[in-house]
């Protein structure tokens, strides 16, 4: 990715999350170094993700994100994550 478009995509993140690149940035960092089998891992990235967006997360929602993620069944595209978070 060229840097315009590097910056670019931040921008628009930036712009739709209110989150700055940098944090971003470091959360992915600590993402990539993470046990994501592990459930005290996984919830505490639910808790910085959660403070992060500014988006409160409730308990039965992030027991159903820690299952997903230790299971592996994340969804892979964007709208069926989109209709994961959006079940009431």
């Amino acid at each position: 990715m060229s840097q315009k478009k590097d910056s670019s995509f931040f921008d628009q993140i930036q712009k739709n999350t209110k989150v700055r690149p940098d944090e971003l940035l470091k959360l992915a960092n600590s993402v990539s170094k993470s046990n994501l089998k592990d459930e005290a891992t996984v919830r505490k990235l639910i808790h910085q993700v959660s403070q992060l967006a500014g988006k409160p997360v409730t308990k039965e929602k992030e027991d159903q994100l820690v299952q997903a993620i230790i299971k592996n069944n994340v969804p892979a595209d964007f709208a069926s994550l989109s209709k994961m978070f959006n079940k009431k």
